[in-house]
């Protein structure tokens, strides 16, 4: 809810999910990493799938940032997190590292 109430001020200043506003980026990441044990391997995956998932806006994702102010700005990068994740638990669970 924070990051929705900041990007809907800022993007009043900077515009639509300007650049110098991270809060989305933290929160898909910290989904991310959610439950997954504390190993830099699986950071450094998780960090890689997330911004796949970021960048490309595979499967729905890119729908999401035509929600209004920052509901569009938050949910994209949450949904990015949610897949991220599934993939790192399924790492996690098959044992890679």
């Amino acid at each position: 809810m924070i990051g929705v109430m900041s990007a809907d001020r800022v993007e009043e200043i900077w515009g639509k999910d300007h650049n110098r506003v991270v809060i989305d980026e933290v929160a898909g990441m910290c989904i991310t990493l959610l439950f997954v044990p504390l190993k830099w391997q699986y950071t450094l995956i998780g960090l890689v799938l997330f911004r796949f998932f970021d960048i490309l806006k595979p499967f729905g994702i890119r729908k999401l940032e035509e929600l209004p102010g920052g509901w569009g700005v938050m949910a994209d990068d949450v949904l990015a997190g949610i897949y991220a994740n599934v993939i790192l638990q399924l790492v996690v669970v098959f044992d890679f590292f």
